[in-house]
C-alpha cells in the first residue's frame, strides 16, 4: 500500500523495528546507502525477528539508483525544515515517505530532489532535535493508513 523509505539508516535495531512495523501494515521498506551496518546482523534480524520474510524490503547502491526506481512525484519527505505538517496532505495507496539517518537526517541533495511542498514535519514542542527514527515512520505510516481507513487491516470485533 506505501512505501517506506530510509536513507543511509545507522542503528540496526531501528531497521529491524521498521521491517516489523511494515510488515504489520502492509507497506513495502525500501533501504538506501551506505548504511551503517547489513541486514544480517543480530541486533537488527533481532529486532525485526522473523518478519523480514512477510514484508517487501530492498536495497539501492546509493539515491541515484532508488531515484531512477521511483517516481519522486509520489514521495513525501519527512524532514525538520518543512513547513507542511503531516497531517495537512491526503494520502494514498502508492505514496513513500523518505526518511535521512538517525545523526543527520536527509543528505540535502536528496532533500533538494523531493519538491519543498512535498517536504512534510511531525510536530513536535519547542526546544527538541528529534524523535526516534522507527517512531517517526511509525507516526507517519499509520497516519497515512488512517487516512485509508486502515484498508486491509484485520476487522476489530469487540464481541470475539
Amino acid at each position: 500500500m506505501f512505501d517506506v523509505i530510509l536513507c543511509q539508516p545507522e542503528i540496526p535495531p531501528n531497521t529491524g523495528n521498521i521491517i516489523r512495523l511494515c510488515a504489520n501494515a502492509g507497506a513495502r521498506l525500501h533501504l538506501i546507502h551506505p548504511m551503517g551496518f547489513a541486514l544480517t546482523e543480530k541486533s537488527c534480524r533481532r529486532a525485526g525477528l522473523d518478519y523480514h520474510s512477510l514484508t517487501f524490503v530492498r536495497e539501492y547502491g546509493d539515491w541515484d539508483e532508488f531515484a531512477s526506481h521511483f517516481d519522486l512525484d509520489q514521495i513525501y519527505a519527512i524532514t525538520k525544515f518543512a513547513k507542511t505538517g503531516l497531517t495537512e496532505p491526503r494520502y494514498h495507496k502508492g505514496h513513500g515517505f523518505l526518511f535521512g539517518s538517525e545523526t543527520s537526517g536527509l543528505p540535502e541533495h536528496v532533500r533538494k530532489a523531493i519538491a519543498p511542498e512535498r517536504h512534510l514535519r511531525i510536530p513536535m514542542v519547542a526546544n527538541n532535535r528529534s524523535l526516534n527514527l522507527a517512531n517517526a515512520v511509525s507516526i507517519t505510516l499509520y497516519e497515512a493508513w488512517r487516512q485509508c481507513d486502515f484498508e486491509g487491516a484485520v476487522p476489530y470485533h469487540p464481541e470475539g
